[in-house]
C-alpha cells in the first residue's frame, strides 16, 4: 500500500505545488515510485512536472466523474521520475458534477485504490480552498503536509486548516492526521520569520519538520522549464533542502510504519 499525503492549505500563494513537484522529484531520486495527483484546475502541479495540460486526452476530471482509470489516465514526468494524474480547466466544472452524484468524497479514494500495488507514495496537490476537490484529497490520504510561510496571516490559516482536518478525520477519514509543518520560502534575516518559526515549534513541537525550505531564485525559475526544482538546478540552496526533506519524509514515515 502507497502512503497517501496531500499537500494543503487553504491559503494561496504558500508553496503548495512548488512542495509537492519538488518533494515527487526528491523522493523518486531516493528510489521511491511516487504519483502526483494534480487537484488543483490551474493544472500547475501538471504544467511544472513538463506535462502539456493543453493536449490531456485523460485527466483526473475523467477520474472523478468515472469515465477513466488512473492507469489509462496517469501521465510520466519522464525528468522528474514520476507519474502526474494531470489537471486543467476542465476540473473546475467537476466541482458542480459531482455535487448530485454517489460516493462524490470518495471517489479519488476508490480510484487510487486500483494502482495501490504501483506506488510507495501518492502526492496530492490541492487546491487553496475547502472544496469537494480537497475533500476527496483528504479522504484518500493518510496524512496532510502542511507548507506554510512564517508570516502572521499564515498563522490564523494554519488554524482554520487544523480544524477541518479534525472534522474530516472525526466524520470521514479516521485514517488522515498531520504529518507535519513545512516552514518555506524562509528567510532568517526577517525577525518576525524568526519569531513565527519558534511559536510553531513552540506549538506543534516534533509535527513542524526540521526541514527549512529557504526563499530560492531557482525553485521559482523551474517551473517555466516545466521541471521540478531539484531537476532543474540540482545544487541550488532550494532543491538541496526539498532533497533533504524528502529524506526526512521517508525517515518519519518509516517510524509510523
Amino acid at each position: 500500500m502507497p502512503r497517501i499525503f496531500c499537500i494543503a492549505n487553504q491559503k494561496g500563494g504558500v508553496g503548495k505545488t512548488t512542495t509537492t513537484v519538488n518533494l515527487a522529484a526528491g523522493l523518486a531520486r531516493i528510489g521511491q515510485r511516487v504519483l502526483v495527483v494534480d487537484l488543483d484546475p490551474q493544472g500547475n502541479a501538471s504544467t511544472g512536472s513538463g506535462v502539456d495540460k493543453r493536449t490531456l486526452e485523460l485527466s483526473v476530471y475523467d477520474v472523478l466523474l468515472e469515465q477513466a482509470g488512473i492507469a489509462e489516465a496517469r501521465r510520466r514526468s519522464e525528468q522528474g521520475g514520476y507519474d502526474v494524474l494531470a489537471a486543467n480547466r476542465e476540473l473546475a466544472g467537476a466541482e458542480v458534477e459531482l455535487v448530485g452524484l454517489e460516493h462524490r468524497n470518495t471517489r479519488l479514494r476508490q480510484a487510487l485504490a486500483t494502482v495501490a500495488a504501483d506506488y510507495d507514495f501518492v502526492l496530492i496537490d490541492c487546491p487553496p480552498s475547502l472544496s469537494l476537490l480537497t475533500l476527496n484529497g483528504l479522504c484518500s490520504a493518510h496524512g496532510v503536509i502542511v507548507p506554510m510561510q512564517c508570516e502572521y496571516f499564515a498563522l490564523e490559516g494554519l488554524t482554520d486548516l487544523v480544524n477541518t482536518i479534525k472534522q474530516v478525520h472525526a466524520n470521514l477519514n479516521r485514517d488522515l492526521q498531520i504529518i507535519g509543518l513545512l516552514r518555506v520560502m524562509f528567510d532568517p534575516r526577517i525577525t518576525l520569520q524568526q519569531q513565527v518559526s519558534e511559536q510553531l515549534k513552540a506549538h506543534f513541537k516534533n509535527k513542524v519538520f526540521n526541514t527549512v525550505i529557504p526563499r530560492n531564485v531557482r525553485l521559482a525559475e523551474a517551473p517555466s522549464y516545466g521541471q521540478a526544482g531539484v531537476v532543474f538546478d540540482p545544487s541550488s540552496r532550494g532543491a538541496q533542502a526539498y532533497i533533504a526533506f524528502a529524506q526526512e519524509m521517508a525517515e518519519r514515515i518509516g517510524t509510523m510504519r
